[in-house]
C-alpha cells in the first residue's frame, strides 16, 4: 500500500507532460503576443489594430507569467 502512496520521480512526471505545452514553446508564443500588441499599438493605419493592442499585449503578459511556471 505504501508503494501506492509514494509519488513519481520528477523525471517521469514531466515526460507526461505534452511536448506542445513545455516553456520553451510557450514561452516563445507569448513573447511574440506581447511583440505583436506593441506593433499593433505603434502602427499608425489601422484604428481597429490600435483598439486591440492593449488586450493583445495584456493576454501576452498574462500567458508568459502562467507559462513561466510550466515545466522545462
Amino acid at each position: 500500500m505504501s508503494e501506492m502512496a509514494q509519488e513519481q520521480p520528477a523525471d517521469v512526471a514531466s515526460t507526461r507532460w505534452p511536448r506542445a505545452l513545455r516553456r520553451g514553446p510557450m514561452e516563445t508564443l507569448a513573447t511574440i503576443l506581447i511583440a505583436a500588441g506593441v506593433l499593433m499599438l505603434l502602427q499608425p493605419f489601422a484604428l481597429m489594430l490600435y483598439t486591440y493592442s492593449f488586450i493583445t499585449t495584456l493576454a501576452g503578459v498574462v500567458m508568459f507569467t502562467i507559462v513561466s511556471k510550466f515545466p522545462d
